[in-house]
């Protein structure tokens, strides 16, 4: 008999071969009708799947929301993908994940590409497969019968990953009723009648190339959110409507901040007014830094191969980094471009190589530490044409990137100052966060006594800053800190209530050491400095695209690009309104003036979508009086104030937070 140990610490002794399923039967008809999938050992299992030894066990019910919605997404992604190829037969199968809000599936059809336009019908079989309620049972497969299966099926994709799959790897299938079936390491719920019908839609259709590489075969993806109920969908579709409102790329457009094109992938055409939001971040930052006692760098865009192989980066990083010749290009027109015996390089993915060879100038005592480096560093990584997305996913970006060089017993004290820095930030631009530790990774470098020792001093500093506590959505998580250091995240919530990973700092231990960085200590011997990788705003193009969704445009007035706009009823003004673009800007106000031959209406529509924060209207009695009509953006009607006293109000609204 099998020992299974309850949560509440009580154990039931079963026969070998019983499930989940029926323990939750035994203990009573609420729960088997609740219950939907186990976690054995931890692990989260089906709740179908044989025990096959002793055991903790936790029956898994909806109210584990994490859980459950994992496993809904998981399946209406199957659903999808049978469903498709019931609707479209020939299409094959490829990857379907479930995502942080529902699930996709990638399909190469027989015929054409699917279109928005084959998802209504799409979603109606889904349905179907749903209300047949089809049991979804799992079944241990050889991989030498699944390949072949895949093939004789005409799944060529299928059969290539099935193939590259280690040989003595366990694979497993499900098969949805008696017919359709994917290759997946599950868990699934007990059948598709667990899913909710009303809970899901399918949202939107893209190109995508087989394993996002662009040499590949591009495929058919389907999007789709999935939820537990139809509250939860409601809820969600009504978030992405605001979000569509606020997307970064329609706003960036329309106020004329940037633009992307192909002729540069990834690498953001900056305009006037989005390069003077640019330049307002940098100097707050530069000031924040400067306070805090950063000495600004800046390093080179092209380091030798050899300096990331010391770094570790080449063998870690290299499918992401931009590899460059190091030789003059063959210019005749028969011949390779470059020859085998090529040197090469690399444009930097990071900064911190660079850092520690300016550390490595000249002899470091004892006294020298803390040293702090700051750069807005412009690097380059090789991300995939189908990843990129606007300002949030690109190939080149500026971080407000610094590395602290520092000793064993100011680690501590310098992780804690950074809180306090990071804080101070977030809060003046309106973001709440919750704080994170991403642990150890299963592949890293060091011994796990330096790990064990990282980690402790990360967690100390945080409790040093006081923000270890539910208030600011204090986690540990295990396996996702970087391959030479745990880190610190801070997600901040948006107006909207998303979350955005920004900020980090990391205790790294492991580059000083590769990449010989040592100080003299006061014991006259040389040491390594521990190396405190930090960012706050992340990258300039990240987070200027969270601060066009967060503020939906509308920024403070120290950051709009256009802080007044000075707009005539009638051509007898036209002098007054000049003369007052001139005095607000002599006020530091960032003014323009409109003098068209338009209907103020008109005007002020424009410049309401442009979100120009205060349009000034004046007319032949302003002029007169010395007024303005100021209309105040997201207000309604206007106030009649002299003009000193408006450009006196703005010009103090217009300094930045740590200004005023």
């Amino acid at each position: 008999m099998l020992k299974i140990t309850l949560p509440d610490g009580s154990v039931r002794e079963v026969a070998p071969g019983t499930t989940p399923a029926d323990i939750a039967a035994a203990i009573g008809p609420g729960l088997a009708k609740a219950a939907i999938a186990a976690r054995v050992d931890g692990e989260l299992r089906d709740i179908t799947r044989p025990l096959e030894q002793d055991a903790q066990l936790a029956l898994v019910t909806n109210k584990d929301e994490a859980d459950a919605l994992e496993l809904a997404r998981h399946d209406f992604a199957h659903v999808l993908a049978e469903a498709v190829q019931a609707l479209f037969p020939g299409t094959q199968i490829t990857f379907g994940p479930s995502t942080d809000d529902g699930f996709y599936y990638d399909f190469a059809p027989a015929e054409r590409p699917f279109t928005e336009e084959d998802l209504p019908v799409i979603e109606a079989e889904m349905r179907r497969i749903i209300a047949a309620n089809k049991p979804l049972r799992r079944e241990v497969i050889d991989r030498d019968t699944l390949i072949a299966q895949w093939q004789a099926a005409g799944e060529t994709f299928k059969a290539q990953w099935a193939a590259e799959l280690p040989a003595g790897e366990e694979l497993t299938v499900y098969h949805s009723g008696d017919g359709w079936y994917d290759m997946c390491r599950g868990p699934h719920l007990a059948s598709t009648g667990r899913l909710d019908p009303a809970a899901f839609k399918l949202t939107r259709v893209s190109g995508a190339y087989w394993r996002g590489d662009q040499k590949n075969a591009m495929l058919s993806r389907i999007y789709g959110t999935g939820w537990l109920n139809k509250k939860q969908l409601a809820e969600h579709l009504t978030r992405l409507e605001e979000a569509g409102k606020r997307d970064h790329r329609k706003l960036g457009a329309e106020m004329d901040l940037f633009h992307l094109q192909q002729e540069a992938h990834g690498s953001v055409f900056w305009h006037p007014k989005g390069y003077l939001i640019w330049r307002q971040l940098e100097s707050y930052m530069r000031r924040a830094i400067d306070d805090a006692g950063y000495r600004e760098v800046k390093t080179p865009q092209v380091m030798d191969a050899r300096q990331w192989e010391t770094s570790g980066h080449w063998g870690k990083y290299r499918e992401n980094m931009f590899v460059i010749p190091d030789e003059v290009p063959n210019v005749d027109d028969d011949g390779p471009l470059v020859s085998d015996d090529a040197d090469w390089m690399a444009l930097k993915p990071m900064n911190c190589p660079a850092h520690v060879l300016i550390f490595r100038q000249g002899i470091k005592s004892y006294r020298d530490l803390p040293l702090r480096f700051y750069e807005n560093g412009c690097c380059h990584r090789n991300e995939p044409h189908g990843a990129l997305h606007g300002l949030m996913r690109v190939r080149q970006f500026t971080q407000d990137d610094a590395h602290i060089f520092c000793r064993e017993d100011q680690i501590v004290e310098e992780v804690r100052a950074f809180c306090a820095l990071a804080d101070r930030i977030y809060k003046d631009f309106g973001f709440t966060y919750s704080i994170k530790l991403a642990l150890r990774p299963e592949k890293r470098f060091g011994t796990e006594e330096m790990w064990d020792k990282a980690e402790e001093e990360l967690r100390n500093a945080v409790a040093a800053a006081g923000l270890n506590t539910p208030e600011y959505g204090w986690e540990e998580l295990p396996g996702e800190g970087a391959f030479y250091a745990p880190k610190l995240e801070w997600h901040l919530t948006d107006a909207i209530g998303r979350t955005w990973q920004v900020g980090t700092i990391q205790s790294d231990r492991v580059l000083p050491d590769r990449l010989d960085a040592s100080y003299v200590g006061e014991d006259g011997e040389r040491h390594r400095p521990v190396m405190l990788h930090r960012a706050i705003f992340g990258s300039y193009e990240r987070f200027i695209g969270i601060l066009i969704e967060h503020y939906a445009g509308k920024f403070p007035l120290w950051l709009a690009p256009v802080q007044a706009v000075v707009a005539t009823i009638v051509s007898d003004a036209d002098d007054y309104a000049k003369a007052a673009v001139e005095r607000l800007r002599a006020a530091g106000i960032r003014a323009e003036l409109d003098v068209r031959n338009e209907k103020i209406n008109y005007k002020v529509r424009e410049h309401s979508l442009a979100k120009v924060p205060n349009l000034l209207v004046v007319g032949r009695r302003e002029a007169d009086e010395g007024t303005v009509a100021l209309r105040e953006l997201g207000k309604e009607g206007q106030s009649l104030l002299s003009l000193d006293n408006v450009i006196e109000r703005l010009a103090k609204e217009a300094q930045a937070p740590d200004m005023q």
